[in-house]
Formats: structure tokens, sequence, C-alpha cells
């Protein structure tokens, strides 16, 4: 395949061939780099319908298949639109992805674009640099073995933990969210929809969602587990559900989201939590776990080396070069 021998297409929505070209996509950059290119979000999107201010952008070969794919959130009028993509690995080389941010940064509003790259050796990271994309934001991936010995869980005073009750603990639990993450540019923002859409999905697991109660059982604090790959057993509603996933290795928990109400914080809570969650995931037989912490969150950077966690990968925000003068519309 030459360079000029793909063609770019943009579309508001997916037409219905279009949506399991893109997701056979994403798998196969995820087999072929171990790491998968898009975030959830955006795969919840493109399942689920998600934001309605996305722009898709497609490249395909002269055979009609899909090689490149870019999907642009324009979302965000406070720090810009941001893009997320893949390339197919057979078709790197090409200028493939360079045509396809270029299309992208000039579907934005005002030109502004900022570009995640999902791992430190991806090709995103690579595309980002050569195009003097500059860092803006990091997000570290943590692991650490649950084989090794995990510490007794201590509660402070007047605090109990018990799974999520769903059709009870919704609006208290997105108000803890909303406080815990007051700072977060994503997590804070969680509404319902946001939050019954992951309830929804395949991996939902609600004997590892646990909400820390005080004497008035007002939610202060949770930790949400998550299990990637392999074969993962629970019910959903009184009925067993049983999913594969495919992720490119073998099945790994997650503390997914824990947070504790500020006017609680500093006594132990959080670390209580996770032990809590661990101790869970362990139970379920897997070999490891993993996280997600902003690179500049240096106390629960702390709090997990304490627990054992060391440094995985790194998931990096790039802006691109302010083009607006240049790019025509």
């Amino acid at each position: 395949m030459n360079p000029v021998d793909f063609d770019l297409t943009i579309a508001r929505r997916l037409a219905g061939d279009e949506v399991p070209a893109v997701n056979a996509l994403i798998q196969k950059v995820t087999d072929a780099d171990g790491v998968r290119p898009l975030s959830e979000h955006v795969m919840l999107h493109l399942r689920y319908g998600g934001d309605s201010d996305v722009i898709h952008a497609m490249a395909w070969n002269k055979s009609r298949q899909l090689v490149g794919y870019a999907h642009l959130d324009v979302t965000d009028s406070v720090e810009g639109s941001s893009v997320e993509m893949c390339v197919d690995p057979q078709a790197r080389g090409l200028g493939i992805a360079t045509a396809l941010v270029t299309r992208v940064q000039s579907e934005t509003p005002d030109a502004r674009l900022r570009l995640w790259a999902h791992g430190e050796n991806s090709a995103a990271m690579a595309l980002a640099t050569s195009m003097g994309f500059t860092r803006m934001r990091s997000l570290v991936q943590m692991r650490r073995s649950l084989f090794a010995p995990l510490p007794e869980p201590e509660l402070p005073p007047n605090i109990s933990v018990r799974t999520f009750v769903q059709g009870q603990d919704e609006a208290q639990w997105l108000t803890v969210n909303s406080a815990a993450f007051a700072n977060h540019p994503e997590q804070g923002a969680w509404d319902l929809t946001a939050l019954t859409t992951r309830m929804n999905e395949s991996w939902f697991d609600p004997e590892g969602f646990f909400v820390a109660v005080d004497d008035a059982n007002r939610i202060v604090g949770f930790h949400w587990t998550k299990v990637h790959g392999g074969l993962v057993s629970h019910e959903h509603h009184g009925e067993a559900q049983h999913a594969h996933h495919s992720h490119g290795h073998d099945p790994i928990g997650e503390i997914y989201v824990i947070g504790v109400l500020p006017d609680v914080a500093g006594h132990g809570l959080g670390r209580a939590l996770a032990l809590i969650g661990l101790r869970y995931l362990r139970s379920l037989g897997l070999p490891e776990a993993m996280l997600y912490v902003e690179a500049d969150n240096h106390s629960a950077h702390k709090l997990y080396e304490s627990l054992g966690f060391t440094h995985w990968d790194t998931d990096v925000m790039f802006r691109a070069p302010d083009l607006s003068g240049t790019i025509e519309r």
C-alpha cells in the first residue's frame, strides 16, 4: 500500500457496517500492541452511542477495509477537543495516522486538539512526538502481584463496609464520587447515565463494588473493582452471566475507582478500602491487580506504593501545536 492508497471519510454517527469494522480494528491493534488504543469512555461510546458531539474519521484501503480510525470528542470547550485513534499494524508508516490527525483537527471548533497516547511505547506516542505535540497530562498504570501478602484492612471507628445496592445507592454514590473527584476532569463529572451504563457492562460484578458507611448509613467512601480478560462469572439480577474478553493479556483485577469523602479523609479509610478490594480480587483467583493514577497525585502514589504497587506503563495526553491561524475551514 502506498501513502495515497487510502480514502478518509468523516461521520457524525457510524453506520451499521462501520461499527463492527471499527471494533475489529481496535481488537486487531490491541492484540498486536498488547494495550487497547482507545479509552473506556470511547469504547462505551462506540457501544451505546455516547456523546452526540463526536466526529468519527476513518481510513479505508482500496479493498474497502478499515485501516485507521480516529474518535474526536468536541464536547470540552474549556480544554479543547480530544482525539483517540488507531492504525492497522500492517498499514503503519504510510501516513495514515498523520492524515487522520490533520483531518480531525480541521473538524474541531477552534483548531485546538488534544491526543491521548495509551502506553509509553504506543504508535500514538511516537506520532504525537513526530508532529510536535507537547505533553500536558500523564496517567500512570501501576501493578502488584496478588500472590504477595496483603495486610489486614483496618477500618476507622464507626465505619463499616458492605456491597453496593442497585436501586438504592446510586444517588448517594454519585454525591460521594463528585466530592472525592472534584478536581478530576472526567471522573467527577459522572451522572446517573454514566454510572448505569457501566453497571450494565458484562464485566460489572456487584460483589466487587464496596461502599463504606458510617453509623448513620451515610456512604463515605467506596472501592469499585473490575476484572479484565478471562472468563468472568457473576450475577445480574439473579441470572448468571459469563463473559469472555480478549485484552492481549491474562485476566487481571483492577482498582477501577476508589474514593473517600474529603471530610473523612486522612484516617486510613482509603487504604482499608483498597485492601478489601484487593483481597476480593485475590479470592477470584486472579494473579495480579492494576490501577491508574494521575502522575501528579503524589499522595495516591505514596499509598499505592505502600501497598506494593509499582510503575507499569504511562498514558499521556498531548496538546497539538496551535494551528488556529493556518487551518482552512
